[in-house]
């Protein structure tokens, strides 16, 4: 093609394509000269690139090759073409990310400005930067023996931040609340106890950035009191000392301070690391230092946030209302939520219909560490959840419906957490460096004993330098939830002696895998742990049933001896196995079985729905419609 044939087609004058051509470097051509293939490909990127020259564009990351095409004024085509040159495989419709974005503008010598948006977050193409962080309000937790105080002093606080109110307005309660001060803003969380507290992280909400712990100054360290300090370690929150009622007359917080530095919480006047402050929510005596102080712990801990991405947050308490329909307490951990955004919490989903703050107040939107109750969600979620702004109704909807198939299918079942089998397996494979252990025990005494003998173990050499034992939680009497919360978040090992499992944590620990292992003798527990800081536990062996038999007949073989003709019922009978007889529902026996015969043969075992002749060791005395039940020791873990 010649050069006044080539400048007629792309529309530009003969005389305006030879300078093109020789600026791109195509030397010596006239208006009739000839044009290669290659030549005319080095014209349209020369021309190309003149008219990107000093061009900008802006994008969030998320602009797919058709969006950027238009931007650029260039074909989706020629877009492709130099992304594939770049290495970079992309169709008209694809995203192709911030990365890949900036690497396009750069070969085409096109100013780019990466701005991030909602959308860029919500699509993964934009990263927060410690620039963008900004500080929060800390999130504090009151905890505290039952009677301590812990409401007066919450109370106290409250109707002093009611005072900067206008007359009349109502307090909600929807799980928080935010206390204005001058120096700054703080979050209390409205929980009944450690229990809530350990249940919420336990489903991965972490939402307590300080706890401070109540204590009477007349009553001093209770068994709630420990339970919450062992808690609030697991968690790994620092604690507040709030010793109460000092206006008592009987109040001796130098006492309270003793007992509570033999749980590791120092008081800093004494050496140690942890704020003790004498208070009375009933006078008011010491409250504002104890938020002063608080605002200053959360401003040495660097808490921050992003409030221009999109919301993150975790609910607090939920419910129906005839009119509201679910309702959801809110705290905001990161980010804005604001109305009409969509959310997916749980296993539900919605739009942000409405929000209101803890005096009632509408609010437009909700930054980090704000809490807020929250209308527009599909159906009813469970306090932990945790939600999330998406980008549409059917992104929303798409993954609620994916996180109820997921626990109809069960793979939202927890799985199991820890046994001695796990550590042993783990400390072999170098993967465990500590022995997590709860205790409970049947009094003093015996826990005393057990602590110290544990304690030594994990302080002895061995072979397994590095591996250490933490009792977190030594408690008397029964093994409660709070202890299978404990274990289940903390993965650690429970272990009883001489007491008893209540039946709300049997069933807890078997929804959450928890394994729980009881001992009647101190032997055996020190025994069982001291083998599994060394790995080398050796599987032990239990006492399982293996079959049942129902008693049909007596035989008088002698003048004290009687066999029972028996049908088996459940199993097998085995001989030489260990036997117990069930009488109206009572164990009236137990010894060995000896003799075992079908019809006039003595045999090794009995099938289910076989008739058998069954002799027993020193027992004679067989009833009609006895049940005989036959045990065998099997190594522990065996399926019989």
């Amino acid at each position: 093609m010649r050069v006044y044939q080539y400048a007629r087609q792309i529309k530009i004058s003969p005389k305006h394509l030879m300078e093109i051509c020789e600026k791109a470097g195509i030397k010596g051509k006239t208006y009739v000269s000839g044009l290669k293939d290659e030549e005319i490909s080095i014209i349209k990127e020369y021309i190309k690139k003149s008219k990107l020259a000093g061009k900008s564009i802006v994008s969030d990351g998320t602009d797919t090759v058709g969006e950027l095409a238009s931007k650029l004024s260039i074909s989706a085509a020629d877009i492709i073409k130099q992304l594939s040159d770049l290495g970079i495989n992309a169709k008209i419709n694809d995203r192709i990310g911030t990365d890949n974005i900036k690497k396009l503008c750069d070969a085409l010598g096109i100013l780019v400005e990466i701005r991030k948006t909602k959308e860029s977050y919500l699509a993964g193409t934009a990263r927060e930067t410690e620039k963008e962080l900004v500080p929060r309000a800390p999130v504090v937790t009151v905890m505290g023996h039952v009677d301590h105080g812990k409401t007066t002093i919450l109370d106290f606080i409250r109707k002093s931040n009611v005072a900067a109110r206008e007359f009349g307005q109502i307090t909600q309660k929807i799980g928080a609340y935010r206390v204005n001060m001058k120096e700054g803003t703080i979050v209390f969380i409205d929980t009944p106890g450690h229990e809530v507290f350990t249940a919420m992280r336990s489903r991965g909400a972490s939402l307590t950035d300080i706890v401070v712990l109540v204590v009477a100054a007349d009553e001093g360290v209770k068994q709630q009191t420990v339970e919450a300090i062992n808690h609030c370690k697991a968690a790994g929150v620092p604690i507040i000392v709030a010793v109460n009622k000092i206006d008592k007359p009987n109040a001796n917080p130098d006492a309270v301070r003793k007992q509570l530095s033999n749980y590791g919480l120092v008081p800093e006047e004494w050496g140690g690391q942890t704020v003790f402050l004498d208070v009375s929510g009933v006078t008011g005596q010491n409250i504002k230092e104890l938020l002063e102080i608080i605002l200053l712990m959360g401003e040495m801990m660097e808490l921050r946030a992003n409030p221009e991405r999109p919301a993150e947050g975790i609910v607090l308490e939920a419910y129906l209302h005839k009119q509201k329909g679910p309702v959801i307490h809110l705290l905001v951990q990161n980010g804005t939520l604001n109305i009409g955004d969509f959310f997916v919490c749980g296993t539900a989903w919605g739009k942000v219909r409405a929000m209101f703050d803890e005096n009632g107040n509408r609010l437009e939107k909700a930054g980090p560490s704000t809490p807020v109750e929250l209308l527009g969600a599909s159906s009813a979620v469970v306090p932990g959840d945790k939600l999330a702004v998406v980008g549409s109704e059917a992104d929303a909807r798409k993954s609620a419906e994916a996180k109820i198939q997921e626990q109809k299918s069960g793979q939202d079942k927890a799985q199991k957490q820890i046994t001695l089998e796990d550590l042993q397996r783990q400390i072999v494979q170098g993967s465990l460096k500590e022995l997590k252990i709860i205790l409970k025990t049947d009094s003093i005494g015996s826990q005393e004993a057990i602590k110290s003998s544990v304690e030594k173990l994990g302080a002895r050499d061995s072979d397994k330098p590095g591996i250490t034992v933490n009792l977190i939680h030594c408690g008397l009497g029964t093994v409660n939830e709070s202890d299978i919360l404990l274990a289940v978040c903390s993965k650690a090992l429970i272990v009883g002696y001489n007491v008893g499992i209540d039946s709300k944590a049997e069933k807890l620990a078997k929804q959450q895998g928890i394994e729980i292992k009881m001992y009647r003798l101190v032997y055996d527990l020190i025994e069982d742990v001291k083998n599994t800081l060394e790995g080398m536990r050796k599987p032990q062996e239990v006492e399982v049933m293996v079959g049942q038999a129902l008693v049909k007949q007596i035989f008088k073989i002698g003048k004290n001896q009687s066999v029972a003709g028996c049908l088996v019922v459940d199993g097998k009978i085995v001989r030489d196995a260990r036997i117990k007889i069930v009488r109206n529902g009572r164990f009236v026996f137990e010894g060995f079985l000896t003799s075992l015969k079908r019809f006039k043969n003595s045999v090794r075992e009995v099938g289910v729905n076989t008739e058998c002749g069954i002799g027993i060791s020193n027992f004679s005395d067989f009833q009609a419609g006895d049940i005989i039940q036959a045990y065998q020791k099997v190594p522990e873990g065996t399926k019989v």
